[in-house]
């Protein structure tokens, strides 16, 4: 069994650790405050895997978007959402669109410079949405002669109440970029379902600010795709705000998934609970979760919190974990963090063996139980059902193999 879970603590740093002057103030050299922001493709080296950013990644997998000439044709998105949503399809010289924050990486900076038109979707102020809006991204009939780009905003005006769901689908080679806009009071749901079609390479970075007591659940379910890279980054812009970070993904042999959160508390008094669960099978299944959470001087009465677990269901599986924290104020109500990777709990085997369960039956309830909790947590009877099904599906190919 081979399961590797990297969780070294020089990756969690205090003020006091090899702290120099930024800014102003005093951070730890190798702070995430440090890294760069642009908006600029050229700011950003071709990655060569030994940077910290792209260090777990198949860079050699990614080479196209990495040249950062995203002229092929995206999927196409189909919008369903009740009247009072407003949808709307706008060139890249709109002025609603980069407000968020700039690309921290190359390939969210190739997809900036690349997409022509961007779908932007408002939650008016004050709306209680009567139904979920779904954007359904379809790549079936696009071609591989040239990757794309693609670009989504989501504003959620102020006190309005909104679940927005993005579903892949089929075939694509593509760099995605979406804004998650929250303004104060509002509640936002929003929902990343990764369900490609064999082949598919998909590097999205979603990145949200949240006003004055906005709330935002983010939740990342990655069920299928070559390269999945999603990297959701999160700043507040007022008092109150929070984020409830969730994700849920399978591994198959061969497959590589990533997840790469980053929060930024710069005001005092948000909260912020990341939790990401999942399983791999198969040889040569990675997974890759890091949770970068940093906590700046000004950023008094921060909660905040980030969990990892990974179980680990056959030989040649391979998973890595990296939770950071970097603390720059003693003035918190509570930081912590937890990573795990794992294979099948004997005793719990055990237990349901030796009450009559055959072994294979008795790993699939393990998995299901290893998923409940948090599949529970989410909140979305749509997202819980099909993730449900797709988790039955695994279960039902794989486990007679896995026994």
């Amino acid at each position: 069994m081979t399961a590797t879970t990297n969780m070294s603590t020089d990756h969690t740093r205090a003020t006091a650790d090899a702290a120099h002057t930024h800014g102003g103030g005093t951070v730890p050299e190798s702070s995430r405050a440090d890294r760069r922001s642009s908006f600029e493709l050229a700011d950003f080296p071709v990655p060569t895997g030994r940077e910290e950013d792209w260090r777990f990644s198949p860079v050699d997998r990614l080479q196209r978007l990495f040249a950062g000439d995203l002229t092929g044709t995206g999927p196409v998105v189909t919008v369903e959402t009740d009247d009072a949503v407003r949808v709307e399809r706008v060139g890249r010289d709109d002025a609603r669109l980069g407000q968020v924050g700039a690309p921290g990486d190359r390939i969210s900076a190739a997809a900036w410079h690349s997409f022509g038109e961007a779908l932007v979707v408002t939650v008016p102020k004050n709306h209680v949405a009567e139904r979920h809006t779904m954007l359904a991204v379809n790549g079936d009939d696009v071609t591989a002669a040239a990757p794309a780009a693609q670009h989504v905003l989501v504003v959620a005006e102020e006190l309005s109440e909104s679940l927005v769901v993005l579903d892949h689908r089929g075939t694509a080679e593509l760099a995605q970029t979406v804004e998650i806009d929250v303004r104060d009071g509002a509640r936002l749901t929003l929902v990343s379902v990764q369900d490609w079609a064999e082949g598919g390479v998909h590097v999205a970075n979603h990145r949200a600010r949240i006003a004055k007591d906005g709330h935002l659940k983010h939740i990342v379910v990655t069920l299928n795709g070559d390269v999945v890279r999603v990297t959701p980054d999160v700043a507040f812009t007022g008092p109150g705000a929070d984020v409830e970070l969730l994700g849920v993904y399978y591994v198959d042999a061969g497959q590589h998934f990533e997840h790469r959160l980053f929060v930024d508390h710069a005001v005092p008094k948000a909260k912020s609970r990341a939790t990401y669960k999942g399983a791999l099978q198969g040889d040569g299944a990675h997974s890759v979760w890091v949770g970068d959470v940093l906590i700046r001087k000004e950023a008094e009465g921060t909660d905040t919190y980030e969990l990892n677990r990974n179980l680990v269901l056959t030989e040649g599986a391979r998973a890595d974990s990296v939770p950071n924290l970097e603390i720059e104020t003693g003035e918190i109500e509570g930081a912590g963090h937890a990573s795990a990777t794992g294979r099948f709990d004997d005793e719990q085997l055990f237990y349901l063996r030796s009450r009559g369960i055959p072994e294979t039956e008795a790993r699939r309830l393990v998995v299901r139980g290893f998923f409940a909790e948090l599949i529970n947590q989410i909140g979305v009877p749509l997202v819980q059902d099909r993730l449900m099904a797709a988790i039955e599906e695994e279960l039902s190919r794989t486990m007679g193999a896995a026994s």
